[in-house]
């Protein structure tokens, strides 16, 4: 059983009422898109709030919307900002994306998505939400990430493989660019498991690296360590 909190360098994370834990996945994307530049930010799909806080705290000029359609989630993740040092520059809205009208564009849009749009969903509804398209396929994402983001935006998703594949050839067809691309590896001697992406409507220079999760079993790999050690307590 999962805690119900995660403790990070500069905050923490409570859990228990979220149907998503922390993982490794969102810690990834967290600490990898590129967020220089951004004065405004999103992160759709928020869960506890880990991606909206690792955006503050790399980013300390950014003013960061987080939405998430779980109501339990998202009240999880507001207590998560109150905790935090960042609570003026993160904004927690709970609903659809496909419903949010914010007063502003965005400089970059962050999301963990919903995983799988042709598997057998979980027994756990909230869990089915989280990992699952149902009320959010990737279609959409691409649609109103589009509708969100400054002409120059980026969004940034974490993805597996196999549905790496099909994403890149849905933005594609929707006129978006992959500007880089990270393939994420559990050791050096298995397959790449995720890849991270960062997309915009303006063709850029394309970028594509490997990164190793593990040398072996809790033994973090350099490029592991160096992507995440302002966060994770012991590096």
């Amino acid at each position: 059983m999962a805690n119900d909190y995660f403790q990070f360098k500069q905050f923490t994370i409570y859990q228990g009422r979220c149907a998503m834990k922390v993982g490794t996945d969102g810690v990834l994307l967290g600490s990898w898109a590129d967020l220089t530049e951004s004065k405004h930010i999103l992160d759709i799909g928020t869960g506890t709030g880990l991606i909206a806080l690792m955006a503050a705290q790399r980013n300390s000029q950014a003013q960061i919307d987080a939405i998430e359609i779980d109501e339990d989630a998202c009240r999880q993740a507001l207590e998560n900002v109150q905790a935090s040092p960042w609570q003026n520059r993160i904004n927690i809205f709970h609903g659809r994306i496909q419903d949010f009208q914010p007063e502003h564009s965005y400089d970059t849009i962050l999301c963990n998505p919903p995983f799988f749009e042709h598997s057998t969903p979980t027994p756990l509804h909230s869990r089915t939400i989280a990992r699952h398209c149902e009320t959010l396929t990737h279609e959409e994402l691409l649609q109103h990430a589009k509708r969100l983001l400054t002409p120059t935006g980026k969004l940034c998703v974490i993805l597996p493989v196999q549905e790496t594949t099909h994403f890149i050839k849905l933005s594609q067809e929707k006129e978006w660019f992959i500007n880089k691309l990270i393939n994420i590896f559990p050791t050096p001697q298995k397959q790449r498991k995720r890849c991270m992406l960062e997309l915009s409507c303006q063709k850029g220079e394309y970028s594509e690296e490997d990164l190793i999760i593990e040398n072996k079993r809790h033994i973090y790999h350099e490029s592991f360590q160096k992507l995440v050690k302002d966060f994770y307590l012991h590096l």
